[in-house]
Formats: C-alpha cells, structure tokens, sequence
C-alpha cells in the first residue's frame, strides 16, 4: 500500500515553537552532563555492533566517515541509509507514525527539521564533551538534542571553459540576464534540503519576485544540491545558480574548469545538524558516533576531505581554501524555514513547473 506524503504542517500539528539564536524553545533550557568517549560506552557500543546513520550527506562522504568510525571502533558496524533530507524527513514521519523505530541518528541538510523532532519528543537528550567544551552557544541545541556537525553554502558557479572570469555573473540579479537563459541548472528544495534552506534566504531577501523572473530563463531542473556542480563541471550548463559550494571546490581542486562565486547579495548558509533519536535501537553506539564526529579530529577529517566549515573553533580550514569569515553570508534561520517549507515547495513548483 502507498503510504500518503505528510506537509510539514501534518507533522508538525499541535506543536508549540521553540528558539535558539538559529532554532526556538519555550522550555528552559537544561542540558545533559556531558559525555566524554570512555572505555564503558566502547564497551556498552561494541556490543550493540551496529549503528544505523540516516544522512543527507552525499553518499561518498558519508561512507568516508563510515569507514573511519569502523577502522577506529572495530566491531561496531556503520549502517547508512542516505537520501535528500526533504526524503528523510517524510520518511522518518511515516516510520514513527507506524511505531518503526528503524534509526539510531539523523543528521539532516534542513536544521529546521530538529525543530520539529525535538517538539514531537523524537530526539534524546546528549552533549558530547567537545560540543559543550567549545561550540559556541548557536551551534548546539540548549537542551542538548543535537549539535550542528558541519556547516556550508549554496553559492552560485561558472564553468571557465564556457565562461571567460570578465563575463561570469556576480550576483543574483545578473542570473536574469537574458543571456543565460537556458544555460543555467539549479536543485529543487522539495527534494534537497540545502536547496530548501537557500530558497527560503533568497526570497527572504531578493522576495518571490526574483525567482518568477529566475523561472522564466529556462533553468534545468535537478535534484540534489551535489547535482549542479556535476553538470557544471561536465560542461551541460554554464551556470550554476545554486547547489553546494563545497562541490565546486573539490571539482576545482581536481582539475575541473569550475569556479565558485559568492553573490554580491549574500551567499546561503546552511548547517548540518545530527540528533539521537530517542527510541534508537543501538542507542550507546549512537552515543559513541555521536561523540566521536563532534571530535576536534573527526571534525578536522570531515573538513578536509569535504571543503565543508566546522562550528568547532579548533579546526583550520585546509590550505589556499577561503575562509568562511571571508565570504559575506545571508544568515540562516531555521524556524522561518519551518514555517514556509510548505509554501516554498508549492509556490516553487508552480513557478518552475516542476
């Protein structure tokens, strides 16, 4: 049977809000003790064995972190289940709806997603020793349900071979220049997670009537956020008009004739936030996961090998990279994306027919 798609409203419904400086809470705010990496929960994990991970993450990179998890903590298994987090979100909706408790933790590309899990009493309670050692306040849920492992932008990009670096657009508005119509991609935030959160900033700040004009330049319509660079730096499109920074840059630094752009608006932010749920069927070894990528180590990994930006003040960023306080950002904010998800989705599909 064909399970019907939940709005975010339906999931939500009933629920009051909650605030952060990025996220909301009418609770005091009262944290855990926290939690360092001790023989007893290796001990306690081990013997689960396994530890299933849903993630938005591109799937190269979460099978990375798999691996090192595993070649660290020998006997426990790392289960990945990955999918776009607008996927994940339905998913985990029907799953607790039909009482399946399949997940041990999610880290999602839509932070406002914790927002709504916390409210429905999904998400457990636990602090690693780093996050409450040294990420700042607005990185870390107060009440200790989740901590924001990585950090990133949607920025726009050329393809060098098709666009000489004088002509390439330095803005959002000068994606509406009737030139590049038809030679433009973008990701689709129904699906993508990152592409919700950038959607949800640009019309924050350029308004609704910059995208119905952006719908009429006969944009190519993707999925994923990962998406856009590859058709980039394949030479199918000139102009990526949104997807991950961090894509461009690896690609770049591969060889690839593609170049990132920071619009001079702003470019999006979006955070990575990864929560336990509370009816975790392995829960110590989605403590030890949880502790683990938290680390100054594991964090440092996970930046070099992606190009993404770490909450952890610790981590440097890799050589002849930008640094993130370099780039003009337009500011997240995961309660407004909870709010108009819904509407984004419907106006967007309208817009771009999709």
């Amino acid at each position: 049977m064909t399970r019907r798609k939940l709005s975010r409203r339906e999931a939500i419904k009933g629920s009051a809000a909650l605030g952060l400086t990025l996220f909301a809470s009418p609770l005091k705010a009262q944290a855990p003790e926290p939690v360092a990496i001790t023989p007893q929960l290796i001990d306690a994990a081990t013997r689960e064995g396994k530890v299933v991970l849903y993630s938005a993450m591109d799937l190269p990179v979460g099978e990375k972190l798999g691996n090192a998890f595993q070649a660290r903590y020998q006997g426990i298994e790392v289960q990945i289940e990955r999918s776009g987090s607008e996927r994940l979100f339905q998913r985990v909706g029907q799953e607790y709806a039909s009482n399946i408790h399949a997940a041990d933790l999610i880290t999602t590309a839509d932070a406002s997603h914790v927002i709504s899990w916390k409210r429905s009493g999904w998400l457990a309670p636990f602090v690693p020793e780093d996050v409450a050692k040294y990420f700042p306040g607005e990185y870390r849920d107060a009440d200790g349900t989740f901590a924001i492992s990585r950090i990133w932008l949607s920025s726009i990009a050329c393809n060098t071979d098709l666009v000489k670096p004088a002509d390439a657009p330095a803005s959002f508005a000068d994606l509406l220049d009737p030139r590049w119509a038809g030679k433009m991609v973008k990701g689709h935030p129904a699906y993508s997670g990152t592409i919700m959160t950038a959607t949800f900033q640009i019309v924050r700040e350029l308004g609704w009537s910059y995208l119905e004009k952006l719908s009429k330049q006969r944009v190519m319509q993707v999925q994923s956020s990962t998406d856009p660079p590859k058709k980039l730096s394949l030479g199918e499109r000139a102009i990526m008009a949104d997807g991950n920074e961090y894509s461009v840059v690896l690609l770049k630094e591969a060889g690839q004739p593609v170049e990132p752009i920071y619009p001079a608006e702003g470019t999006p932010t979006i955070t990575g936030p990864t929560a336990i749920f509370a009816a975790a069927p392995h829960p110590n070894a989605a403590r030890l996961f949880q502790a683990w990528l938290h680390t100054r180590q594991t964090q440092q990994f996970f930046t070099d090998y992606t190009a993404q930006y770490s909450a952890h003040p610790q981590v440097t960023p890799k050589p002849g990279r930008r640094k993130i306080s370099d780039i003009k950002l337009m500011k997240e904010d995961a309660d407004g994306v909870e709010k108009m998800t819904d509407e984004i989705k419907t106006r967007y599909a309208r817009l771009f027919r999709v």
